[in-house]
């Protein structure tokens, strides 16, 4: 392993965050770090950790397969309601966007706090303004969403199909179909729930 590699490695350990290979090329006075990145990844492929790209940025993670080994008891984390989950995906594949096109999108008016918990969880940010009268706030998905779900990148999101075949789809056709029949939509559909917390637009 040469000395840009050692290099490489030693950093990725030490970070306490994911990193840039421009940051990492940066802190190790301008190296090239994309082929040790690379060679490295090669290398830890196999082994009880691995190097992983997430978003743009690197880290160690365990690897999956051992990922038992280290879990531990811990209290259960707060799960996200139904409105957050469809919120979160209408913002991981349509980014940016506002609240006004996350609920255009859904069909349902967005409750008070349902972003703040997505922001809260890490997953969600405040990507700007959009240059519109009123100019309201846009969001978009972190790399700390990619990581946790173990994609390295938007483009790494299931397709239609997967969703289709995965049978996620359904209660959403399920739904155009009662509504092109005339037919109320279910009291879920309707009124949705409030995650309790203020509304950061």
């Amino acid at each position: 392993m040469d000395e840009v590699m050692r290099a490489v490695e030693a950093a990725l350990f030490a970070a306490t965050d994911p990193v840039t290979p421009e940051a990492l090329a940066n802190h190790l006075g301008g190296v090239a770090v994309k082929p040790a990145l690379a060679a490295l990844a090669e290398h830890y492929a196999t082994r009880g950790i691995n190097l992983v790209e997430r978003g743009g940025r690197w880290h160690f993670q365990t690897a999956p397969d051992l990922a038992h080994i280290l879990r531990r008891e811990h209290e259960e984390p707060r799960k996200l309601s139904r409105a957050a989950t469809e919120c979160l995906a209408v913002i991981a594949y349509h980014e940016p966007v506002s609240r006004a096109e996350i609920e255009s999108i859904r069909g349902v008016q967005t409750a008070r706090g349902t972003l703040d918990v997505l922001m809260e969880a890490g997953w969600v940010r405040a990507a700007g303004r959009r240059e519109v009268p009123g100019r309201p706030v846009i969001y978009a998905t972190t790399p700390a969403f990619l990581a946790h779900f173990g994609l390295a990148s938007r483009r790494d999101l299931p397709g239609i199909d997967d969703l289709r075949a995965a049978g996620l789809l359904d209660p959403v056709e399920d739904a155009f179909e009662e509504a092109m029949a005339g037919k109320t939509p279910t009291a879920d559909h309707a009124v949705e729930p409030d995650d309790g917390a203020s509304d950061p637009s």
